[in-house]
């Protein structure tokens, strides 16, 4: 009996969105017995999606974007073998989007079932993990610390130092949480990981533990994520059931057993604490700290919280060494970072790099300029709460110490592209706007300067003889909320507003820098 043909269709949300289940059935009605399908996550080219994949001798064969109707020209133009069609691709890893990519963290996406544990295996999963198993707590921080791992949330903390602290920690009872409340606009490449290579993120938070000496895990995934939450709960399931979880982690005798919680879909419990009360049942509100999570954490215990990319970088750092993952990158600006390309961009979808390259690299060279074909105005970086870049700033290397030097952040590596029909003076006044509607309401910096902030920016828009008093006012409670706010939500938020009048005062009605009044 001939072998079947593989022929892979996503299963990632952004794949679904677009018709991919539809895809896959006709697929599947079409050739039956004659093809494996696999439903693999995501290669991150959204534009191309749903993206059919066929195995041959040349390697995989790419075909996108495939509308369901398109599937029996397809075949009969020779899909199965690899035949010659207008939506043929090439093989898949010389698409040049993908080519030119340095994927570490996400090597298997797309390649691989998601949920196969033998497909993980194949293609170095769990040799972290076995690495770590070997070695004692201290050692396993070492090699993370050494690989100038930081926080992939935003924050960019020392993974190493983070994890040093609740190591030493004297408590009976230690967690491991992940932070997967990814609630960023422009942001997915948790999603994707969850969805696309759920052991991998399962790996790194195991890693963790016996780092730490925890015995117990948590997963926090926003409730708009039910694909992710499906995926993750089931690769618990298997990977407990498998040894790699459970009372005794692939026999060693250490414990750690991992669930998966849903979050009730509030943008602060994306902060730490915030997220902490909500995993304990109760409000996400903000906590004051000290005490710091890592020695008062969850239920008042020593707790290791990092986001989905942090665990997700990790099993590499173990399987390849420290050194390995400390060469790619920039100054402090250590590994890779996948990036996210989002807003009015032509070529949306996935880019991990190594830090160092530019937003221009990045927005033009694999994003392709705008959707709508005008010219870019502004990219913001780092989320809702992040910087509009203006283009004489398109040119600095993205790590985290450069655009701190100029007050943005690279944060969870969403970039948000707008054309210059955009209206900077209305998305600083979304971002006031935003934080109103979002903030826990804990401290007054945040609850009240971002309504009083939605009503100064009006004032601003609307002219008259006292806007220049006004934008002095802003500039005000901005300072104010950027110190004396308990968290980046109300911290961060006049980071957009402030990027926006300082780069684009024409917007707000006000004369450009230099410009005679008028």
């Amino acid at each position: 009996m001939d072998a079947k043909i593989r022929v892979y269709v996503p299963r990632d949300s952004a794949a679904l969105a677009v018709g991919a289940d539809e895809v896959a059935e006709a697929l599947q009605a079409a050739c039956g017995e004659r093809i494996e399908l696999v439903r693999n996550g995501s290669r991150g080219l959204f534009w191309l999606e749903p993206l059919v994949e066929v195995q041959t001798a040349q390697g995989r064969i790419a075909y996108g974007p495939v509308e369901p109707a398109q599937v029996p020209a397809l075949l009969a133009a020779g899909l199965l073998q690899g035949g010659e069609h207008p939506l043929r691709l090439g093989v898949t890893e010389q698409i040049p989007y993908l080519a030119l990519q340095e994927r570490l963290t996400f090597r298997r996406m797309g390649i691989t079932d998601p949920l196969s544990l033998a497909d993980y295996e194949a293609h170095e999963g769990w040799a972290g993990l076995r690495q770590a198993l070997a070695l004692d707590g201290a050692a396993i921080i070492h090699e993370v610390t050494h690989s100038g791992l930081r926080g992939r949330g935003g924050a960019a903390f020392p993974a190493g130092i983070k994890w040093k602290t609740v190591a030493h920690a004297q408590a009976a009872q230690k967690y491991i949480v992940c932070n997967a409340d990814e609630g960023d606009s422009g942001t997915f490449s948790d999603r994707m990981t969850m969805e696309g290579d759920p052991y991998v993120l399962i790996e790194g938070m195991a890693i963790a533990a016996l780092a730490v000496g925890a015995t117990e895990g948590f997963i926090y995934v926003r409730s708009e994520y039910p694909h992710a939450v499906a995926a993750l709960q089931e690769a618990v399931t298997r990977a407990t059931a498998a040894g790699f979880l459970g009372d005794s982690v692939l026999g060693s005798g250490r414990a750690f057993r991992l669930q998966v919680r849903m979050g009730a879909g509030a943008y602060v419990c994306g902060e730490e604490t915030a997220l902490l009360e909500s995993l304990e049942g109760r409000r996400g509100i903000v906590r004051a700290k000290p005490p710091l999570p890592a020695l008062q954490g969850l239920f008042g215990q020593p707790t290791v919280i990092n986001n989905v990319i942090t665990f997700a970088s990790v099993p590499t750092i173990l399987a390849r060494g420290a050194d390995f993952y400390r060469n790619y990158g920039v100054g402090r600006s250590h590994g890779t970072l996948p990036f996210q390309l989002a807003g009015n961009i032509r070529h949306g979808g996935l880019v991990e790099k190594a830090f160092g390259l530019t937003l221009r690299e990045l927005v033009y060279g694999f994003g392709g300029g705008t959707a709508s074909g005008r010219p870019v105005k502004a990219i913001q970086v780092g989320g809702p709460l992040g910087a509009y870049v203006p283009e004489d700033r398109w040119d600095v290397p993205l790590d985290y110490e450069a655009y701190a030097a100029f007050g943005a952040v690279v944060g969870h590596g969403g970039i948000v592209v707008h054309d210059d029909t955009a209206d900077l003076a209305r998305l600083a006044r979304y971002a006031m706007d935003f934080c109103a509607l979002e903030s826990c309401g804990k401290c007054t910096p945040c609850r009240i300067g971002s309504t009083r902030g939605v009503e100064v920016i009006d004032r601003i828009t609307a002219g008259g003889p006292q806007q220049a008093q006004q934008v002095k006012l802003l500039r005000d409670l901005c300072d104010t909320m950027l110190h004396g706010s308990l968290c980046a939500m109300g911290g961060m938020t006049p980071y957009p507003v402030l990027s926006a009048l300082n780069h684009y005062p024409q917007d707000f009605g006000l004369a450009a820098p230099g410009a005679p009044a008028a």
